[in-house]
C-alpha cells in the first residue's frame, strides 16, 4: 500500500469538523431518524393492516402518511453511516488501513446483531430453522464491508462509484420483467437487488428484506458527503442546501414526467389527496432513486437548519443520535414488549401472533386485532422516554472510552 493510502484519511487542521455545530447536526438527524423508526416498528405490531399501507385501494391518508414518513429512516440511517466514517477517517492519527479495519469489523459485527439478537428481539421465538431476517442491520453490515474497500479509492472515485449505483441501478426496470421467471429463486439475484425469501433444503428460510444494491451506493454518497461537513460554516450550508435542494427538484421532475427513476408511475386517482399519495408512492424493496431522491434530498437540506436547534429538543435527538445502533437494538425488543402486554391487558394473555416470525412473515392479524394511530403514537412516546436515560448512560460511557468494543456500538 502506497504511503499516499495511508495519509489521505488525516486532515490538516482546516478540515478537521467542529462537533458543536456541524457533527451535532447529523447527530440531531440521526436521532430523528431513531424516533422515526421507532415508530414504524411499533405500527407493525400494534395496527390491524393485513396489507401494505401503502395499497391506495385499502389505505387511509393518515396511515399511508405514518408509513411515508418513516420512509426516510434507512435512507438517512445508511447515508448518514457513510458520513459517519468519513468524519471518523479525518480524527487525527487515523489511516485508510485503520478505517477498512473498523468497517469490516463492524460491519461483521451489524451482520451478527441481525441474525442473533435482533431476529430474537423480532420474533420472541427460536426457531431459526426456519427464519432468518436479513434486515436493515444486515444489510449495513455489508455496505460497511463494502466500503472498508472503497476507502482506499481516491474520494471521486468513491464518489463516482455511488452515483453510478444509485443513478443507474433502475435501468433494470425495464429488464426486469422479460427475465424475472428466469432469475426468480437464484439467491444472488435476490441478495443483491430483488430480496424475497431464500429456501434452501433441510436449512433455515432466509427473508431477504433489504437487498444489498442500492445501498452499497447510497453509503458511498454518504461518505463523499462527509467532506462537505468539513467545509467553513457558511460554504457547508449553501452546499447542503444546495445539495439538497438540487435532489428535490429532481425528484420532482422525474416524478412528474414519470420519466425515469421508478418502475411504477404515478397516476390521477379518484381524488387529490390520493393523488398526492400515488405520487408520493415510491418502491422502497429494492429502493428506486426517486425514492432516494426524495427522501435523502430533504435530509441532506435540512442539516443546516438542525445545526441551529437548541433547548431540550435538540439534546433529546441528540442523545439519541449518538448511540443510533443501541437504540435501534432495544427499541424493537421495548417496542415488541409493549404490544405482548397491551396484548395481556385486552385478551388476558399474549396472543400467539405476537411470536410470529416478525416483520416480514407475521402472518395474518388475529380477528378483530389493532389499535388506531394514537395508540401507536403514544406507544412510540413510551418507548422514547423509557430508552432516554439508559441512552443518555450509554452515550456518556462511550464518549469516555470511545475506543474498543464500545466503539462499535
Amino acid at each position: 500500500m502506497s504511503a499516499l493510502a495511508e495519509r489521505r484519511v488525516v486532515p490538516d487542521a482546516r478540515e478537521r469538523p467542529r462537533r458543536a455545530s456541524r457533527v451535532g447536526s447529523v447527530d440531531i438527524a440521526r436521532g430523528a431518524i431513531m424516533l422515526l423508526m421507532a415508530v414504524d416498528h411499533v405500527r407493525l405490531y400494534l395496527t390491524n393492516a393485513n396489507f401494505d399501507p401503502m395499497d391506495l385501494s385499502k389505505t387511509s391518508v393518515p396511515l399511508f402518511l405514518t408509513r411515508w414518513v418513516t420512509h426516510f429512516c434507512a435512507p438517512g440511517f445508511v447515508f448518514l453511516a457513510g458520513t459517519g466514517a468519513f468524519l471518523r477517517g479525518r480524527r487525527a492519527g487515523e489511516t485508510a488501513t485503520s478505517l477498512s479495519r473498523y468497517l469490516l469489523v463492524r460491519g461483521v459485527w451489524l451482520i451478527l446483531l441481525e441474525v442473533s439478537i435482533v431476529r430474537l428481539g423480532w420474533t420472541f421465538n427460536v426457531d431459526y430453522r426456519h427464519y432468518i431476517l436479513l434486515g436493515v442491520l444486515w444489510m449495513l453490515g455489508w455496505t460497511m464491508i463494502a466500503l472498508a474497500a472503497l476507502v482506499f479509492l481516491p474520494y471521486r472515485a468513491i464518489l463516482a462509484f455511488g452515483i453510478v449505483v444509485v443513478f443507474a441501478h433502475n435501468v433494470l426496470d425495464s429488464w426486469l420483467p422479460r427475465h424475472y421467471e428466469s432469475i426468480q429463486g437464484s439467491w444472488p439475484w435476490q441478495i443483491f437487488y430483488l430480496g424475497g425469501t431464500i429456501e434452501r433444503t433441510g436449512g433455515p428460510l432466509f427473508a431477504v428484506l433489504y437487498s444489498l444494491v442500492p445501498w452499497v451506493g447510497v453509503i458511498a454518497l454518504g461518505y463523499a458527503f462527509g467532506k462537505v461537513l468539513t467545509w467553513p460554516d457558511e460554504r457547508r450550508r449553501r452546499a447542503c442546501l444546495a445539495i439538497g435542494g438540487a435532489a428535490i427538484l429532481l425528484f420532482l421532475l422525474l416524478r412528474g414526467t414519470n420519466l425515469y427513476g421508478n418502475p411504477s408511475p404515478w397516476k390521477p386517482q379518484a381524488t387529490p389527496a390520493l393523488t398526492v399519495l400515488s405520487f408520493l408512492n415510491t418502491r422502497k424493496y429494492p429502493a428506486s432513486l426517486l425514492f432516494l431522491l426524495m427522501t435523502l434530498g430533504p435530509t441532506i437540506f435540512a442539516l443546516p437548519l438542525l445545526e441551529r436547534l437548541r433547548g431540550a429538543p435538540a439534546r433529546v435527538l441528540q442523545v439519541f443520535g449518538r448511540v443510533p445502533l443501541f437504540f435501534y437494538v432495544l427499541h424493537i425488543w421495548l417496542a415488541h414488549g409493549i404490544a405482548c402486554a397491551l396484548s395481556a391487558i385486552r385478551y388476558g394473555r399474549v396472543i400467539p401472533w405476537m411470536f410470529a416470525n416478525h416483520p416480514y412473515m407475521p402472518g395474518p392479524h388475529p380477528e378483530g386485532y389493532g389499535y388506531g394511530l394514537g395508540v401507536v403514537w403514544l406507544a412510540t412516546m413510551v418507548v422514547a422516554i423509557l430508552l432516554y436515560p439508559a441512552c443518555r448512560a450509554f452515550a456518556d460511557v462511550k464518549a469516555k472510552n470511545p475506543s474498543g468494543w464500545l466503539s462499535l456500538m
